[in-house]
């Protein structure tokens, strides 16, 4: 994924949205952006910030859905750094992380800004990745007795629903059939890995797949639930905005990171006792949301 000349990255992220209509996105994105940003920064005589270099149009499509969840629930921007800096924090203790740096929420909202409300801290870097998990029935795991059992209690996949009962995201629908099959729900989640290519992905996310209420992501975050040693600790790997997004390597390393929790191998970042494990992930954007959504649920 990695190249100097950004040129050359740019096409793999353009072509997963419209492009028939991706300048006039970008357009109006931009056009919300501006607006939001001098409507923040109305009555602030702070100088202005340092921009971003290039950045990929998912940028903007997260920073626009912030702004709205912004507008609609009253999240802030500060608790969108909450998430970022904990986020940093989890990667200090991960040697395969991209960031591996700890950083306060202070000093994320001071990292030059990408797209209004996000700052460079809160974004997921390009970078090369692998990751791999071997599969494999419990008969064959016995014979090779096979230090870690962990089963796959569910692994469901979807495409956006573009039409039709809209009362519920797709994610949340994803999520019902992916409890359903596991035979939990999500009180009985002991630690997630979800899609935060931005910090408000981690939001949505959190929302969506019923871990917090609708609305309540950002002060769920903020008020540490989230953090290890909180009540549902989620991305202790560092998530994507440390691990980096290497795209095609995402989804398996988020299984393999609940894998190495659910057999104490964590080392530092372990979650005690982690019995359920869940991953979700995502790609591509249409005018219903997300292209394709996957999440999967393990179990000790």
């Amino acid at each position: 994924m990695y190249f100097e000349d950004r040129a050359r990255v740019q096409p793999a992220f353009t072509g997963c949205m419209d492009v028939e209509v991706l300048q006039e996105t970008m357009a109006r994105m931009k056009a919300s952006e501006e607006k939001a940003k001098a409507k923040a920064e109305a009555g602030q005589n702070e100088p202005k910030k340092e921009k971003s270099g290039q950045r990929t149009v998912f940028m903007d499509v997260y920073a626009q859905a912030a702004r709205f969840h912004m507008d609609k629930y009253g999240t802030t921007q500060r608790q969108l750094a909450a998430i970022a800096a904990k986020n940093h924090w989890h990667s200090s203790m991960n040697p395969l992380a991209q960031y591996q740096q700890d950083y306060s929420i202070d000093e994320v909202l001071a990292s030059p800004d990408v797209a209004f409300p996000l700052t460079r801290l809160m974004c997921s870097p390009i970078g090369d990745g692998v990751a791999a998990a071997i599969v494999c029935s419990e008969k064959f795991a016995r014979e090779k007795t096979a230090a870690s059992k962990v089963e796959i209690s569910s692994c469901v996949l979807g495409s956006a629903q573009v039409s039709g009962d809209r009362s519920e995201s797709n994610l949340t629908k994803l999520a019902r059939r992916a409890y359903d099959q596991a035979g939990v729900g999500p009180e009985d989640i002991d630690l997630a890995e979800v899609h935060d290519a931005t910090s408000m992905g981690e939001i949505s996310s959190s929302e969506n797949l019923m871990l917090c209420d609708i609305g309540d992501g950002g002060a769920f975050g903020e008020a540490g639930h989230s953090k290890l040693g909180g009540k549902l600790p989620i991305n202790v790997s560092g998530g994507l905005e440390c691990q980096g997004h290497p795209i095609g390597a995402t989804g398996i390393r988020q299984v393999v990171e609940l894998f190495w929790h659910l057999s104490d191998r964590a080392g530092d970042r372990q979650v005690a006792g982690a019995k359920v494990g869940l991953a979700q992930n995502a790609g591509g954007t249409t005018s219903a949301g997300e292209g394709a959504l996957s999440v999967t649920i393990l179990k000790r």
